[in-house]
């Protein structure tokens, strides 16, 4: 182990050390962005391989995640907005995508797809499917898996299946408008059920959400790291849980 590392190695142990069970967030959401850029940076020519080593790292992340106590993790790996990049680039990274959700089922991991699935080629969707059935009962960390995931393109999507539900039950309109709150929306948005974020991380420097969670993290605390996904660290992870533990929480006032 050289110096460098040992530094390193230390310092997690000393982040580690300085956080308490009783801050730790209970849902943890990760924009896993900069793996195009990360390829450039390291001189790949093919942003495919940038994709893949950061579908690669995920598994570090969840370890992290369940060593920590987190209960839920949401990785978005794919936004409605990537899928109109080149063709080519797009099919090379649902192979990935497909492969990394694989080795996640073969892990033991409880899957849940989250997306406009419909939007996808059938055998990503199909794949997607197939996971969250197989894994539905697995205990342990939940991990949402945020495909042909839009924040917009969630909350319609909720408010057409309120709509939906409610016709069915013969509800007028003007009897949904008296009805109509929150929670009703809530019930129906894809992590229906589950916390909502504590922590949003978003990775490569960019300071947005993009559109990530948008109706779950109203009250969500947020950690912008400067690294590319590929080249995120633990010590980086432990620095996000560190930056949240030391926040006072206002949800919204």
């Amino acid at each position: 182990m050289g110096f460098r590392d040992l530094v390193y190695r230390l310092y997690e142990h000393r982040l580690e050390a300085s956080l308490s069970p009783s801050t730790i967030p209970r849902h943890v959401g990760v924009i896993l962005d900069g793996n195009r850029r990360w390829a450039r940076l390291t001189g790949l020519a093919d942003v495919s391989d940038g994709h893949q080593k950061g579908a690669d790292h995920i598994f570090e992340l969840l370890g992290w995640c369940r060593q920590a106590g987190v209960e839920v993790v949401t990785l978005w790996l794919l936004s409605t907005d990537n899928l109109s990049r080149p063709q080519a680039e797009v099919e090379a990274l649902l192979r990935i995508i497909e492969g990394t959700v694989q080795g996640l089922v073969a892990q033991g991991w409880h899957v849940k797809p989250v997306g406009a699935l419909d939007l996808l080629p059938a055998e990503t969707a199909h794949a997607l499917k197939a996971a969250g059935e197989a894994t539905a009962g697995n205990p342990g960390v939940l991990v949402n898996v945020a495909v042909g995931y839009g924040g917009r393109q969630e909350i319609a999507d909720a408010v057409r299946s309120l709509l939906y539900e409610q016709a069915t039950k013969g509800t007028s309109i003007e009897e949904l408008a008296e009805l109509l709150d929150i929670d009703h929306i809530a019930e129906h948005l894809y992590t229906a059920g589950q916390p909502d974020p504590d922590l949003v991380i978003r990775t490569s420097g960019e300071q947005r959400l993009g559109g990530f969670l948008l109706w779950q993290s109203a009250h969500s605390e947020f950690y912008f790291c400067d690294a590319y996904w590929p080249a995120f660290r633990r010590v980086d992870f432990l620095r996000a849980l560190r930056s949240y533990s030391a926040r006072h929480r206002r949800f919204g006032s």
